[in-house]
């Protein structure tokens, strides 16, 4: 910014291994959204490099990108993102129809994926009949549709009041448990990270300024 320069994310380093419940945790400006774009591929790093079970994103060509984008991460956002002129079961076939899925096959999937996130009740309904709990199961329904390894949500509950978004993470934390798929939240709700993460990773000023295993979950699963 004029002859300032801004690093979003400075020197980080640190490894995610497969079935991890990860939170970045920092106020706004921090750089843990830069950093979930990053591990995205919608960004690229001007130095330094991202890899993902043995690929490195900076050496993917823009086709290999989106297939990554396609198959090995999932992404749900603080807005919904839904496309107010399609209903539910159309919303999340989208993903299938970019992945060349066979059209026949499309339906079955997408009503499993929301069959998974209670919403099976509610496939003919368009985004505005929705409460925002239920557009957000849309939103995660169509992150899941294609199986992939790791959920990368950026503010999750942000727009939800907070019953809603307890039943929204209970639902993430289900479904990390169940199938050991990777899990990376953003927030800045420290209460929130510590009920959910296994991991909390604090950042300020693009920087990781603490990185430690959470007490809280750790008492929980010796408990039960």
């Amino acid at each position: 910014m004029g002859s300032a320069t801004i690093r979003a994310v400075d020197g980080v380093s640190l490894e995610i291994h497969a079935g991890d419940f990860v939170a970045l945790l920092g106020a706004s400006g921090s750089g843990k959204s830069s950093l979930l774009n990053l591990l995205a591929g919608l960004d690229s790093p001007t130095s330094g490099s991202v890899v993902v079970n043995g690929n490195y994103l900076g050496g993917l060509s823009r086709n290999e990108l989106a297939a990554y984008r396609r198959h090995t991460v999932g992404m749900v956002f603080q807005s919904f993102n839904l496309i107010p002129s399609m209903t539910v079961i159309e919303n999340v076939e989208l993903p299938l129809r970019f992945a060349e899925v066979d059209r026949a096959k499309r339906g079955a999937l997408a009503a499993s994926a929301l069959e998974k996130v209670g919403l099976s009740a509610r496939l003919e309904h368009r985004p505005i009949e929705l409460s925002g709990g239920e557009q957000q199961r849309v939103a995660l329904a169509r992150a899941l549709i294609n199986g992939p390894n790791i959920l990368l949500a950026d503010e999750p509950t942000g727009n939800l009041d907070s019953r809603t978004g307890t039943e929204v993470m209970d639902l993430v934390r289900q479904l990390n448990e169940a199938m050991q798929m990777t899990v990376v939240l953003v927030t800045h709700e420290h209460d929130l990270a510590e009920k959910y993460a296994d991991r909390l990773i604090s950042m300020a000023d693009g920087k990781v300024i603490a990185d430690q295993w959470n007490p809280s979950r750790a008492a929980a699963g010796a408990q039960s």
